[in-house]
């Protein structure tokens, strides 16, 4: 099952890339995304600390689902929206509004894949024509694009070891990435797909598509 989850960042075109099909949830003020596109959300969850009571009072109108945490929590709205995700049996989640003006939000949210609660579902950070993913350790990820796009390689573990890539213009064969280096910064695709095979560590993978992320479908397989 594939789920949706609207942050309280920055989205551009999300609607066009939904299905009758998702679990469609909102951390806290995402819920305004979803309203201003038309969209009702099946749940929405956190401190609601960025909804009015009139919102609130048109959500329970409309039916929806909505799980209210005290504002003094340990974890953000998202990363509660992302494990409600998995607990009601998602293994995709793509998610909209991660990104927005605060550094420190944007980096923790970028981050949150690495949680290890939340390592069963395969998560998609979509920004724009940025789409961000992380990969595991003997993990493989193929991404779906056109020549020209961008695949950067950050690693997020002290070493990110045994790194293989096809399709891009300056391969990888079982080689190293060091935690802090740029090295696999700006790679760029040759073909229409590019695959990153890991043995060993996290990596980081950040894709630039030359066409916004809503205009392809099927951009990306996991394999387990």
């Amino acid at each position: 099952m594939r789920a949706v989850i609207f942050a309280n960042g920055t989205i551009d075109d999300a609607d066009s890339a939904l299905s009758g099909k998702d679990l469609i949830i909102a951390a806290d003020g995402g819920t305004h995304h979803c309203l201003s596109l038309g969209i009702t959300p099946d749940v929405v969850i956190g401190d609601l600390d960025s909804l009015t009571a009139d919102d609130i009072n048109g959500l329970q109108i409309a039916s929806v689902e909505i799980i209210q945490y005290p504002a003094k929590k340990d974890q953000t709205d998202l990363e509660l929206a992302l494990k409600l995700a998995i607990d009601r049996g998602a293994d995709e989640i793509v998610v909209f509004g991660a990104m927005g003006g605060r550094w420190d939000m944007s980096i923790a949210n970028i981050l949150l894949p690495a949680e290890q609660n939340l390592s069963n579902a395969t998560i998609r950070i979509i920004d724009g024509r940025h789409e961000i993913m992380l990969l595991r350790s003997g993990k493989e990820i193929t991404f779906h694009g056109e020549k020209g796009d961008i695949l950067s390689l950050i690693p997020l573990s002290r070493d990110a070891q045994g790194i293989t890539t096809i399709g891009l213009e300056y391969p990888l064969k079982d080689d190293l990435l060091r935690l802090g280096s740029s090295r696999g910064i700006s790679n760029v695709f040759v073909e229409e797909i590019a695959t990153v095979h890991l043995k060993q560590g996290l990596l980081l993978c950040v894709h630039i598509s030359l066409l916004k992320k809503t205009e392809k479908t099927d951009r990306i397989t996991l394999r387990r």
